[in-house]
């Protein structure tokens, strides 16, 4: 009898946690998933933005010089940042579209309220995750270096312990500005504009099921893509920065950065590279919800 109260009693405090949890083991398996597909272009995104070239050029020396392991150096600290950042935006959108919802009485939210939530979101996973996005950027830009510059980090885990260890622990969201207010606009573009398309395209245009996310998850991915871009490029500046021999940043901060950009290059010098951010954006936001809407539903079929 003891026992079964026992079993009844872990039953239901696990079916009680499950569905808080259930929105951050989903949102960081679906990220860490698209994250294994896209990591490539993503090596190439950055080079393009460290000024190495077109996203051709990039392609061909790094085959040449480096050979096809180039393209998958930063994977442990990619896939660390998704399960941390991505794990808390997608998360923490889900928790407070629910909650919001509920608010409203189970009516759909408008838009600007899931624009809300996505910009709280990505707040959010952004605080989470700078250190993981940090150590990604440094082992990315590490091989651009010349060879006495280079910090030959060994995985994820070896860069944030350099980091922590060389700079301070503070360090470990040196960006994080930045980081955060790209990751407000790219979840703003990319959630919102989702959970608007679902709508649109089920309900208007009568689109069935696997249709509707891939249709919702295109429309996402260019949404995310043109509205993060500007401040990634900043972002990149900050975190792959070097002190020069006088010991000086050639930034002191993130507004910094982006009134001399503007200053030598213009507005479209935020978009440098966009082309590439956008082939590598957008289908990391279509795969991660994609995957999201597949994981779902197997979880469904076995009633998890």
């Amino acid at each position: 009898m003891g026992e079964e109260k026992a079993k009844s009693s872990s039953s239901g405090a696990t079916a009680k946690v499950w569905p808080t949890v259930k929105p951050f083991v989903n949102g960081g398996a679906s990220g860490m998933l698209a994250t294994c597909v896209i990591q490539p272009v993503d090596m190439v995104k950055v080079r393009v933005q460290l000024g190495q070239g077109s996203a051709a050029q990039v392609t061909k020396n790094m085959l040449r010089d480096e050979g096809l392991g180039a393209f998958y150096k930063g994977l442990s600290a990619g896939l660390l940042r998704q399960a941390t950042y991505t794990t808390a935006r997608l998360g923490s959108f889900r928790i407070l579209t629910n909650k919001a919802v509920a608010a409203n009485e189970g009516k759909p939210l408008p838009l600007y309220q899931k624009a809300l939530c996505g910009l709280s979101a990505g707040a959010i996973g952004a605080c989470v995750g700078n250190p993981a996005d940090l150590a990604l950027i440094r082992m990315q830009a590490d091989a651009t270096l010349p060879p006495a510059q280079r910090r030959n980090y060994k995985n994820a885990l070896h860069a944030l312990y350099r980091i922590f260890a060389d700079e301070g622990v503070f360090a470990l969201w040196k960006g994080a500005g930045p980081t955060v207010v790209r990751a407000m606009g790219l979840n703003m573009g990319m959630l919102a504009s989702y959970e608007q398309s679902v709508e649109f395209f089920k309900d208007n245009l009568g689109f069935g099921e696997a249709s509707t996310v891939l249709g919702a998850s295109a429309v996402s991915g260019f949404f995310a893509s043109a509205c993060s871009l500007p401040f990634d490029y900043v972002k990149t500046q900050i975190q792959k920065m070097r002190p020069d021999v006088d010991g000086k940043y050639p930034y002191t901060g993130s507004w910094d950065c982006a009134m001399k950009t503007l200053k030598s290059g213009g507005p479209f010098k935020f978009y440098t590279g966009f082309p590439v951010y956008c082939v590598r954006i957008a289908p990391h936001a279509m795969l991660t919800l994609i995957f999201l809407n597949q994981i779902q539903k197997l979880e469904d079929s076995v009633g998890l």
